[in-house]
């Protein structure tokens, strides 16, 4: 029972972070919990990493804002969160994706100013300043792993990609990562990747995001 379980922690920790699959159970436990709740990850969403992705811009390239971002690969949790940060961070961003793989329609249609669907992985990294991508098999999907690697064998960021985009675009990546899949071995291992970088800013903004919501009151 989430109620339950939400008022119980409640009484017992300062603050709560759930990674699951179903989106509306953090929501459920969030509104029944009386100290803050972070989303870690779910099937909608992924804010957390997001949060690491854009410090990880800011601290390469200095300020998201007016930008071009490339997403290119499945349209799961991090496509869409990317859909959010674009209105959030004021970015244009262009989504290359596969037929039936589309995102989230109600975040496509709030973000219809800001974002371009297209089917060419290279008219999206065009001009990009940073290209963005993830596995094209997600955690409880591996049964269709097979299908997804026939649908997505066009959308591969490679070498050929990342040369539309402009010559100092960033490469990021939420790890583990496939690489030969949804990333070519050359583009991970260049100089335009950050995936390290990203990787180790989890840390940082999730330290920042606990101070943040447990000194909320003070910064008021």
């Amino acid at each position: 029972d989430v109620y339950k379980t939400a008022r119980v922690l409640s009484g017992m920790v300062d603050i709560v972070m759930i990674r699951t699959f179903g989106h509306e159970k953090v929501e459920r436990f969030a509104a029944c919990s009386t100290v803050p709740v972070i989303n870690g990850l779910t099937d909608y969403n992924h804010p957390c990493q997001l949060l690491a992705d854009m410090q990880t811009f800011i601290e390469h390239r200095g300020s998201i804002r007016g930008k071009t971002v490339a997403w290119i690969g499945d349209g799961g949790n991090m496509c869409n969160t990317y859909l959010e940060a674009a209105c959030q961070f004021d970015f244009q961003l262009r989504v290359a994706i596969p037929p039936g793989y589309e995102p989230n329609a109600g975040l496509l249609e709030r973000a219809a100013g800001r974002v371009v669907l297209l089917r060419d992985p290279c008219a999206a990294a065009k001009g990009a300043d940073l290209v963005a991508t993830d596995v094209w098999t997600s955690m409880g999907k591996e049964e269709e792993r097979q299908q997804r690697l026939q649908d997505f064998a066009a959308y591969q960021v490679n070498a050929q990609v990342m040369a539309h985009a402009r010559p100092d675009a960033l490469f990021l990546h939420c790890l583990p990562a496939h690489r030969g899949e949804e990333v070519s071995a050359d583009v991970i291992d260049s100089p335009q990747s950050q995936v390290w970088d990203e990787a180790e800013n989890r840390l940082h903004v999730q330290k920042a995001l606990i101070e943040f919501l447990l000194l909320q009151n003070s910064y008021n």
